[in-house]
């Protein structure tokens, strides 16, 4: 018979979640993985009951609850984590977005064969650095820009994303990754550049797996944050590089 004791324990509400894998990232007992595109709880005994995960889920999918549940057992963790670390061929969160999928058969050799004009390989690239974390707050290029703040994998999937969102006069190109940088941070810096410079647009262009999601709701959060008026513009990326989705919402703050 199990052992049970009334503890503090999670529970993770599958309807708010959307897989991106950041609370299991932050469980640093393993007890939560993404499994179908959702985040659960693989077994009671793993859960502290600390509830690291909760302050990371940008959803608020997962919350406590006091219930009968297995106790703690760090022993158990530990013999969990270790096993887990010997697994190299994955991300310990396993979200959709890092499923291996081989997309060379998906492209046509026409296209491949197909000749370029020496036009379409010029970068249009008109500022530096370009990574989030690296860009000054007030570099004299961010006032009143049209930003475009592309998740890192956008650039590669799209063939033509210098063609489709770089070379604007006043265009300011800004990069990361929700999934392996800090969010939180991003959220910081995003918000004071936002404040400071007052861009005239933002264009979120993101990937189409759930966890590049974390990307769209850190900026949202950002301009909520600084109260700057401004046209935000998400565009949604496939896999092989097509538009899935675009979206225009224009926020206006009361003085």
């Amino acid at each position: 018979m199990k052992t049970t004791v009334k503890r503090k324990i999670i529970t993770i509400d599958e309807e708010k979640c959307d897989g991106c894998g950041i609370c299991a990232q932050a469980c640093h007992e393993g007890a939560i993985q993404i499994i179908d595109g959702k985040a659960k709880l693989v077994s009671e005994s793993y859960c502290d009951g600390l509830g690291d995960c909760i302050g990371e889920c940008p959803r608020g999918a997962i919350t406590f609850e006091e219930r009968e549940a297995a106790p703690y057992d760090e022993e158990a963790v530990k013999h969990h984590m270790a096993s887990k670390a010997l697994k190299t061929d994955s991300l310990p969160c396993g979200c959709p977005g890092t499923m291996a999928k081989d997309l060379r058969n998906m492209v046509s050799s026409s296209k491949i064969e197909a000749p370029v004009e020496i036009q379409s390989l010029q970068s249009r690239l008109g500022n530096w650095p370009v990574q989030i974390k690296l860009v000054p707050d007030n570099a004299p290029y961010l006032r009143n820009a049209d930003l475009v703040i592309a998740a890192d994998c956008t650039a590669y999937a799209m063939a033509d994303f210098h063609g489709k969102f770089l070379g604007g006069e006043k265009t300011v190109c800004l990069i990361g990754c929700p999934k392996l940088d800090d969010a939180q941070t991003y959220e910081k810096k995003i918000t004071q550049i936002i404040a400071l410079n007052e861009p005239e647009s933002i264009t979120v262009v993101y990937m189409e797996v759930p966890c590049c999601g974390g990307l769209v709701r850190l900026i949202t959060a950002a301009i909520e944050h600084a109260k700057v008026n401004v046209a935000l513009k998400l565009v949604k990326i496939g896999i092989q590089g097509q538009i899935i989705e675009k979206e225009t919402t224009k926020y206006v703050f009361s003085k």
